[in-house]
């Protein structure tokens, strides 16, 4: 077998061999989400929400979000997404001010997500949020 025939099989064996792993490498993850689309998640307690005056999780689902209580109805609690239509710098609640602030370039949120100030101009997407016995859900 002459040198330049061996290299072209071994080549063309080299790149037979690694298209499967190209091929896995591109497809999605196949392993299940923690709840389907749709379905109520559970993000903490009452007792924590109480406690701390917000929920909030880095990654529910891959959303990052904080859960509060409705000023306007205190039974009840709001979820938004604590991520900054802006610039999407993460967005702390602030329990002084009782408003959502953007640390990065000033944004204010209220409770509800709707923009107060700043160069945000779109609101916080919201989540429908419940209370369930002691647990804080989620539908995301």
């Amino acid at each position: 077998m002459k040198r330049r025939v061996f290299i072209n099989r071994l080549g063309l064996g080299l790149l037979a061999s690694s298209l499967p792993v190209a091929i896995a490498a591109c497809q999605s993850d196949s392993s299940p989400p923690a709840a389907t689309e749709g379905e109520l998640v559970a993000v903490g307690t009452v007792a924590d929400l109480d406690a701390a005056g917000v929920l909030a999780s880095q990654n529910i689902q891959g959303n990052n979000l904080a859960v509060i209580r409705d000023p306007s109805a205190p039974e009840s609690v709001i979820a938004v997404s604590a991520v900054c239509t802006h610039s999407g710098c993460t967005v702390p609640w602030d329990n002084a001010q009782g408003l959502f602030a953007c640390p990065c370039h000033g944004g204010r949120f209220n409770p509800d997500g709707s923009v107060v100030s700043g160069p945000p101009q779109r609101p916080l997407t919201r989540f429908e949020a419940t209370i369930d016995g002691e647990q804080v859900l989620v539908r995301l």
